[in-house]
């Protein structure tokens, strides 16, 4: 039986679910930010700056922060590209960051990941100055966020926290799910979902019988990078489904599709809203960086 979630299939007919548009509203969310970049550089003379560090030669993470260089002067801020080779040595790179933290023109701060193998990507992180930390990775900004303190979000997260505000606007009370623990997206959105009055389940790899828990959530955070992972008997009827999962897989014609970590064309049939792969959750997480740098020149600079 073929997997639904890899089928070319056309779309699905009369789909129950509303599709959360995630492209659209990072296009807004960037217009605003460009917006309030004019102001704040009206106010202070100062324009948010970006530096994005990449060590080595992945393909993928290539043309992923030269996506984000262009949204940052699309934004009116200005970037900062720092290309290493795969050689560099742990000092040289956290000499860099030392370097980065201590330059008046950076107001955030970006190290793409993975690194290459032999670098530690948890000391590199916490070099960065916690409010020049605009991934929100460091452990400074995980303790504010775990103890309910202001501080940086995780991109990911935040933008997922987005979305479900403006399609459900008070969160409090309902009962959230979010499968898949990871530092990167399931720990810190479960923090936020409790800080927005949630009940929380954080499903992961141990979790027994995930789908019975899903099934009675109403909000269902996926962010697993397994394909498919969620299928349609896992959801319950009219929850709201925040897919941030992305996977390319071939198909037999010899093309290729992303696909989520929720099979999509059985989920639309049972929950209320749910966002697609791809333009879902992937364009809120450049926005959302944009929005921390903007954040972060602010503190820095100490006006609004």
């Amino acid at each position: 039986m073929t997997d639904p979630a890899f089928a070319e299939t056309a779309p699905v007919r009369n789909p129950s679910a509303r599709l959360i548009d995630g492209k659209a509203f990072a296009a807004n969310l960037t217009r605003t930010i460009a917006e309030d970049v004019r102001s704040f550089h009206d106010r202070h003379r100062v324009t948010p700056g970006l530096a994005v560090v990449l060590v080595g030669n992945d393909p993928a993470s290539e043309v992923y922060v030269r996506n984000k260089a262009l949204q940052t002067h699309r934004a009116g801020m200005r970037s900062f590209m720092h290309m290493l080779p795969a050689t560099t040595s742990q000092a040289e790179l956290q000499a860099l960051i030392v370097r980065l933290n201590a330059d008046p023109e950076i107001h955030g701060i970006l190290v793409q990941l993975p690194l290459p193998a032999g670098l530690d990507p948890v000391a590199v992180t916490n070099a960065i100055h916690p409010d020049k930390d605009v991934d929100g990775l460091g452990e400074v900004n995980a303790g504010r966020l775990a103890l309910g303190q202001p501080g940086i979000v995780p991109c990911t997260p935040l933008g997922c926290l987005m979305l479900l505000k403006s399609e459900l606007g008070d969160l409090r009370g309902l009962h959230a799910m979010v499968i898949g623990a990871s530092n990167l997206v399931g720990r810190p959105m479960a923090q936020l979902l409790l800080r927005e009055g949630c009940t929380v389940t954080i499903a992961h790899i141990d979790t027994r019988d995930p789908a019975a828990l899903a099934r009675q959530a109403d909000i269902l955070v996926v962010a697993t990078g397994c394909r498919g992972l969620v299928r349609g008997d896992w959801i319950k009827p009219g929850a709201t489904i925040i897919d941030v999962g992305i996977t390319r897989v071939s198909l037999p014609n010899g093309k290729t599709r992303l696909v989520g970590d929720v099979a999509f064309d059985e989920a639309v049939t049972r929950a209320g809203r749910i966002t697609p792969v791809p333009g879902g959750v992937g364009p809120m997480t450049i926005a959302c960086l944009l929005n921390n740098t903007l954040a972060a020149a602010r503190r820095i600079v100490g006006g609004a």
